[in-house]
């Protein structure tokens, strides 16, 4: 317990001078994607320092060319670190309210462009979702937990549908990633941290062409079927060489 505290004192520190830095750089050379590749070196740093290590299966499947919707399954603070650290090139999170409340922190975040979300206010949910809309236009990836909310028994809650809807109506892929592991690491609403191996697993993307905002239910159990699969593949080869056998649902 005393190692989690003060790792914790530590973290804190380091997330005070990167956020400080995501918010001075832009001032120096304009532009959100510096303050995003600060963030990128704040969790890795933040990864190295809490003596964990994360294996990612699927990294190809990342399309580098054009924007997705990334979307991941939610148990541990440290999913935000790992998709920071491991998914490649630029990419904008849509990220609840409460963490734009944190001070410096809150405005780094909107320095790197990430989109705050009132999921508790219809109105002001569809007017991120549109803000989400606006970034894909400008080439930018999108990054969200569609379950909305850390999963406090470590199994994959249901999916909200706002960000299908965005998925469906700005005609872009679906990325579904599997995140193995960091409900041991760190579970929900608790301060101690484990160290130890956490696998992300980033599948093909799911194509949206053949989906309405009438038929997104059925793209959302495609999507969430696929996350859950991955999911319980890797918890079961926990330990061994195989990688977790992908999904078939390619573009």
């Amino acid at each position: 317990m005393i190692r989690s505290v003060l790792l914790v004192t530590i973290a804190v520190a380091v997330t005070a001078f990167m956020s400080v830095c995501a918010l001075l750089f832009p001032l120096i050379s304009p532009g959100e994607n510096k303050a995003h590749k600060v963030a990128n070196l704040w969790a890795r740093m933040l990864l190295g320092l809490s003596g964990i290590r994360v294996r990612v299966v699927g990294r190809e499947n990342v399309l580098m060319n054009r924007p997705q919707v990334f979307m991941a399954n939610h148990q541990s603070d440290f999913d935000i670190l790992i998709v920071l650290a491991h998914i490649p090139g630029q990419f904008r999170w849509i990220v609840k309210k409460e963490l734009f409340k944190i001070p410096i922190f809150g405005k780094a975040m909107r320095s790197a462009g990430y989109i705050e979300i009132d999921r508790q206010n219809h109105e002001k949910a569809m007017k991120s979702l549109g803000e989400a809309a606006q970034k894909i236009r400008e080439g930018k990836s999108v990054v969200t937990f569609p379950e909305g909310t850390r999963s406090r028994d470590g199994t994959i809650k249901p999916f909200k549908q706002g960000l299908f809807h965005l998925a469906i109506q700005a005609g872009v892929p679906i990325v579904p990633i599997s995140i193995i592991g960091a409900h041991e690491i760190m579970p929900k609403r608790s301060l101690k941290v484990r160290p130890g191996k956490i696998t992300m697993v980033i599948d093909r993307p799911v194509d949206v062409s053949g989906y309405t905002i009438e038929t997104r239910a059925e793209l959302i159990e495609r999507v969430r079927g696929i996350i859950i699969r991955n999911f319980e593949n890797g918890r079961t080869s926990v330990g061994q060489s195989p990688a977790p056998e992908l999904g078939k649902d390619a573009l």
